[in-house]
């Protein structure tokens, strides 16, 4: 198992390196982005600053030799410093990972822990109501855009006054106490957890259904009925370890999925995330912000492909890394 993580772990390396220089391509030859754009705006800066900061942050370099000093930077652990903000990329991206990956890892837990007991409820209750309800909410969450269901939820709760209407926290955070900090967090993220979870709520409830039936319909659980077995113990003690299998290897691209999921979900309803900044660096024509981004937005999609490969060995003992 630990050479398997080391060799993706080496793999990861020149995946991200090619996102990265795809990443600064973009920004650099194809959007031809200005970083100093808003100082030409200001009147007050002169030619002279402009070319200091030019020559401080090697604008003055080709694009290739840029692209090598941002590496460089990056072994030193320096993402770089964001002209637009003023500051060093690093601690912008920490203070808005936090949120991201909280809202995030709700939205997975709501979706799964959803998704895995309703899917088996359709599977052992085919054709009948429970099954036909149960794939209409499914269907219905695959179709329905993220951003319009918010929508709607937003001017549910603005008529009802029960839920903050967005955001992360209230004004007067920072006078609480730890347990109403606490409290008004999970007050601001229930809004946009019921949106993420119940659109990847949908797809994963229909996998599960099919990886149910299929296991349902094997031999060796039709040995175990045989066997006088419960029905509760044939489900999910023998059927569900089987299916769930091909939910813990889709594990990694669904953070991904979600990830992207709520940088559309931290706009709508003003979450400070990394979707919001990202926004913000490409409109700033910030290219240290979005390459730092696109770093962090990859190594997080490696590390849960990383962690579905154990998870699904943990699980399945005929799966070995060695």
């Amino acid at each position: 198992m630990l050479t398997h993580i080391l060799r993706r772990i080496l793999i990861a390396v020149p995946l991200l390196l090619a996102m990265s220089f795809v990443t600064f391509i973009f920004m650099t030859v194809v959007y031809r982005g200005d970083p100093l754009a808003q100082y030409r705006l200001d009147p007050t800066t002169s030619e002279e600053s402009l070319n200091r900061l030019k020559k401080q942050y090697h604008l003055d370099r080709p694009p290739i030799v840029r692209y090598f000093l941002w590496l460089g930077g990056i072994l030193r652990g320096d993402l770089g410093f964001s002209l637009h903000q003023k500051q060093h990329v690093w601690p912008i991206i920490r203070s808005r990972i936090g949120p991201t990956l909280l809202l995030s890892l709700s939205a997975m837990c709501c979706a799964w822990l959803l998704a895995v007991p309703l899917g088996i409820q359709c599977a052992v209750h085919q054709g009948k109501f429970r099954d036909r309800f149960f794939s209409f909410l499914a269907f219905l969450g695959m179709a329905v855009p993220s951003f319009f269901f918010a929508l709607l939820l937003l001017w549910g709760i603005s008529v009802v006054g029960v839920l903050p209407l967005g955001g992360y926290q209230s004004p007067q955070f920072d006078s609480f106490s730890f347990g109403r900090k606490v409290a008004d967090i999970a007050a601001h993220l229930i809004l946009p957890t019921l949106v993420l979870g119940f659109g990847a709520m949908g797809g994963l409830q229909r996998i599960m259904r099919g990886n149910m039936l299929e296991v349902l319909r094997s031999q060796y659980v039709t040995t175990a009925r045989a066997k006088g077995l419960s029905e509760t113990r044939v489900v999910y003690w023998h059927a569900l370890r089987t299916a769930i299998n091909p939910m813990i290897t889709i594990f990694g691209y669904e953070l991904s999925g979600l990830l992207s999921g709520a940088a559309l979900m931290e706009i709508v309803i003003n979450w400070p995330g990394l979707g919001n900044l990202m926004l913000a660096a490409v409109r700033a024509q910030d290219q240290p912000l979005v390459m730092g981004n696109m770093l962090i937005s990859g190594v997080l999609l490696i590390l849960g492909n990383l962690v579905a490969d154990i998870l699904l060995a943990l699980s399945d003992p005929r799966i070995s890394y060695s």
